[in-house]
């Protein structure tokens, strides 16, 4: 009997260690729309804390936003983390998402809270990232070409067929873009600006990161993009430098979101106040993200760029936000921009 006894000791044991134990702390269904490199350091680290599966999808925001709406009737996706802030806010707005006040929202800083208040607390901010450009120069030196400095600088006819930017109908990074250019010149104005940079743009590719991930590799020699892309290229080793625009620029606040009628709400919250945690955020400089963490206790890798060297512009995110300024912004730029591009 003793045998027995023990023997069914130990067997509790390792049960307790076991996959279906694991099994027993359910599963969580998260889109990502940050570089697929720091998506997996926080799904694995998560994942080890807290023993819930994360069944995680890679998706850009615009593709997301678009996902989501798609499956409004029948979510599949519990929470949606990272990606540029105004799609974020749309969903809010059109209630594909769903409110969440975590106990960590007195640690963010006030940028992170406004973003939350803002949606009705529908979603929030993880990081910021301000936009500019990041250029190769080993080719700028080959080609002998002057480093653009501002906006305006980049129309110049050196560059034709030298520079990459993203597609505003699917990435994030690109409509930040879009909407900054339009603040900052108006909309006309913007609009024409861009039919001229369209002469030398190359190609508009899918993922907001893109751009400099191809002017690291030279394939192009300048990438329009958030600057702590241009820095991690450059972390990397490759021959990029970064710029912000003279004129100023805009900028994002990555957000985070839960799906109404998520299917797994408990562990959504778990990853949502997770997330949010200063010990969370500090982990994005072992995947060489160099964005600034919402949370005031997280270290900030000394390689992010500081936004009181940056001009920035007062970017109006609940208007950019808003369904149907996105949707009218966007059309117009398939009219007069994608239907013409190279």
């Amino acid at each position: 009997m003793r045998s027995i006894f023990i023997a069914m000791a130990a067997l509790a044991a390792s049960l307790q260690w076991s996959p279906s134990a694991a099994l027993a702390a359910g599963s969580l269904n998260l889109i990502c729309s940050a570089d697929v490199v720091i998506c997996e350091l926080m799904k694995d680290n998560f994942e080890k804390n807290t023993g819930i599966q994360v069944n995680m999808v890679r998706l850009s925001s615009g593709e997301t936003y678009a996902k989501i709406r798609a499956e409004a009737r029948n979510p599949k996706t519990d929470i949606w983390w990272a990606g540029t802030g105004d799609p974020h806010l749309q969903a809010a707005s059109e209630g594909l998402t769903q409110e969440y006040k975590s106990p960590l929202l007195d640690q963010l800083h006030d940028w992170a809270r406004k973003q939350a208040e803002s949606a009705g607390f529908r979603t929030v901010g993880v990081y910021a990232g301000a936009l500019g450009w990041g250029y190769n120069t080993d080719i700028f030196a080959k080609k002998e070409l002057k480093e653009p400095k501002c906006w305006a600088d980049l129309l110049d006819s050196s560059y034709k067929g030298e520079i990459q930017i993203a597609n505003p109908n699917s990435s994030g990074t690109a409509y930040t873009a879009l909407a900054s250019l339009v603040q900052i010149m108006g909309e006309d104005q913007a609009f024409d600006y861009l039919k001229k940079l369209n002469a030398n743009v190359s190609q508009y590719t899918k993922s907001g990161s893109a751009p400099v991930k191809a002017a690291a590799r030279g394939e192009t020699a300048i990438g329009i993009v958030f600057l702590h892309d241009a820095v991690a290229q450059k972390v990397e080793g490759f021959p990029v430098q970064i710029v912000a625009p003279c004129e100023g620029t805009g900028y994002e606040i990555g957000s985070m979101s839960i799906i109404k009628g998520a299917r797994n709400l408990e562990n959504a919250r778990k990853w949502y106040d997770w997330a949010l945690s200063g010990e969370a955020q500090s982990l994005m400089r072992e995947a060489k993200s160099f964005q600034l963490p919402s949370n005031r206790n997280a270290t900030v890798p000394p390689e992010a760029p500081k936004f009181e060297n940056i001009k920035l512009i007062d970017y109006d995110f609940t208007k950019y936000g808003d369904p149907t300024v996105r949707k009218q912004l966007l059309e117009r730029w398939d009219r007069e921009i994608g239907a013409n591009a190279n």
